[in-house]
């Protein structure tokens, strides 16, 4: 188990860490494979080392929409485990990498013989509550301009400068027209910002997004350093 490829995992303390990494299997997850879906049993949990997790609602004609994601700074699956909790979303990998998985069964024991990794996994459960509600909020007021540019940032957050996503992907996580996705993309590459080509998107000016984007995913990060502040661990 590669302990700091996963924040949360290098702020376990010594003997959590050891307990975990002794029942870790390394998986590596592929684009497209489903996790959970919505009303599952939580099995399995897993800390990314890289790659992208997104929790998405589908609807009843077809349709889909992001709420969340996972990455490298959380995990998916031990609240809910501890909670004796079922998924209630479709959970899915949108980009491939490497995760610590653990049965969901010796997770719950875990928590019940460490309070402390207990307070840690419903920290990161408030944390992606707070993420979704900013979420709900984003897509009710902000621009497609400014949500192409949030989740710009997320997905470079956990994944780089070079995304391999499709517009009609994102169209779809964002609850919106692929046109409109696609008249975003025109003007970003157009400022100097991205470039893309079939299925990958090149971030070329990370500062230019930022100005561009809402106040959405700054606001979502500042919640998560006040629950897990940069000089910890």
């Amino acid at each position: 188990m590669r302990q700091h490829d996963n924040s949360l995992l290098s702020r376990m303390e010594t003997a959590i860490y050891e307990e975990l990494a002794k029942h870790a299997v390394v998986v590596e997850l592929s684009q497209g494979d489903v996790l959970a879906e919505a009303h599952d049993t939580i099995e399995k949990v897993y800390f990314p080392h890289a790659g992208i997790i997104s929790c998405v609602v589908e609807l009843a004609g077809g349709g889909a929409i992001e709420t969340g994601m996972i990455g490298r700074d959380g995990q998916f699956g031990a609240g809910l485990a501890l909670d004796d909790k079922i998924s209630l979303n479709h959970v899915a990998v949108q980009v491939g990498g490497p995760a610590s998985s653990f049965d969901a069964k010796f997770i719950v024991h875990l928590a019940e013989k460490h309070p402390a990794f207990r307070r840690m996994m419903m920290s990161y459960e408030h944390f992606h509550l707070a993420q979704v509600q900013q979420t709900a909020a984003c897509n009710a007021v902000h621009s497609v301009q400014a949500r192409t540019c949030k989740w710009l940032l997320r997905m470079r957050e956990l994944a780089g400068d070079e995304l391999t996503v499709t517009q009609q992907f994102l169209a779809q996580m964002m609850g919106v027209r692929r046109t409109s996705v696609t008249g975003v993309a025109i003007e970003l590459q157009k400022a100097g910002m991205i470039s893309h080509s079939r299925g990958r998107i090149q971030i070329l000016d990370v500062e230019k997004i930022r100005r561009w984007a809402c106040e959405c995913h700054e606001d979502v990060r500042h919640h998560y350093d006040r629950l897990f502040p940069p000089n910890v661990g």
